[in-house]
């Protein structure tokens, strides 16, 4: 067996121009034997190509999953790690949330205890406030009532006008609301004592000083009446110095006529029939009447005093001459004293002594 050429056994088959079948088959087995160690060389060869591949295929899967295998294994233990950190972390937060449970328990007990020692507070500063509130109404009555006695004593409103505004200022640095109706109530009588014309003392006794310095002066009916010109209405005439002799005797002769009859009206008969010494007592009991009309004002007895003016008054019309100026004068300033008198009345409060009433009641 020759051997061939290594440019023939791989040389490619489609150099060969085809055979035919019957040609083919006429060959030699030597070419045959060729022909498949060349076909069992180039199955060798690409399955060494194809083990080659596989082989590189392989070593780099292999490290391909060497790599992945210890990636895994820094993962795992990273994993591992982080478990620990975890379940580190996890008691820690068991306990830190143990330990909130426990401050958060121990702190509502503690906010119970506040809000329990609040409300116990509160109820004692009510109690201390309801205190000081009965306290400030007990100290403002008796502050007003005091006042109320001086004013209805002494006739002036000012000591009473001087305790509604204490009481007022008071209240107001108190800051109470339930004791604003008493405020209100004080304020209201005060604006009405300022507003209300009462009796000024002073003036009413003045007035009394001049009639009873006056009563001295009044002419009584039974006097001899006085004309405007300043003489006696039944006095004689003047005699001219140059009358002839028959007109001074006819004066002289009724001047004489005019003193012995006295022809008049008599209203009042137990006014002229007074006596000179029953005069002066009658000016005297005056005086004494119009002094106890002064002490009935002092006294702040209005009634008795209305009553006294009232006698005066029928005096003075009953035995002094209405005609006289002074009369007329000394009338007149009865008159006005007497309406003074009538339209006075004695201080009331009777809103605040109603208000103060309600607060010492607690409504």
């Amino acid at each position: 067996m020759s051997a061939a050429s290594p440019s023939d056994d791989f040389s490619p088959p489609s150099a060969t121009a085809p055979v035919p079948a019957p040609l083919a088959a006429s060959q030699s087995p030597e070419s045959l034997a060729a022909a498949a160690t060349m076909l069992s060389r180039i199955g060798l060869g690409l399955l060494a190509l194809v083990s080659i591949a596989a082989l590189v295929i392989a070593i780099s899967l292999w490290q391909k999953v060497s790599g992945m295998q210890e990636q895994l294994a820094r993962q795992s233990a990273d994993a591992q790690a982080q478990s620990l950190e975890a379940r580190t972390l996890a008691r820690q937060a068991i306990e830190t949330v143990r330990d909130t449970a426990a401050r958060a328990a121990l702190t509502e007990t503690r906010v119970a205890e506040v809000a329990l020692q609040r409300s116990q507070l509160e109820e004692l500063m009510q109690s201390l406030s309801r205190s000081r509130d009965e306290n400030l109404v007990v100290d403002i009555e008796s502050a007003v009532r005091l006042a109320l006695q001086q004013a209805q004593a002494t006739g002036s409103v000012e000591p009473l006008l001087a305790a509604l505004k204490a009481g007022d200022q008071r209240i107001a640095r108190a800051a109470q609301p339930r004791l604003a109706p008493l405020q209100r109530a004080m304020q209201r009588d005060a604006d009405r004592l300022r507003s209300s014309a009462s009796l000024d003392s002073g003036e009413a006794l003045q007035k009394i000083d001049e009639l009873t310095r006056s009563v001295d002066d009044l002419p009584p009916l039974n006097a001899v009446a006085m004309r405007g010109n300043g003489l006696n209405a039944w006095q004689a005439e003047p005699i001219p110095a140059d009358a002839p002799w028959w007109q001074r005797a006819l004066l002289t002769v009724r001047a004489e006529a005019r003193s012995l009859v006295r022809v008049g009206r008599i209203d009042r008969p137990e006014a002229v029939l007074l006596a000179p010494d029953q005069t002066f007592f009658l000016r005297e009991n005056l005086k004494l009447k119009l002094l106890n009309a002064r002490l009935s004002l002092l006294s702040r007895q209005v009634d008795v005093a209305r009553s006294e003016l009232a006698t005066v008054s029928a005096t003075l019309n009953r035995y002094f001459d209405p005609a006289s100026r002074r009369t007329q004068a000394a009338a007149t300033l009865l008159q006005q004293l007497q309406a003074q008198v009538k339209t006075s009345e004695a201080p009331r409060i009777d809103d605040t002594l109603a208000a103060l009433a309600t607060a010492a009641a607690g409504r």
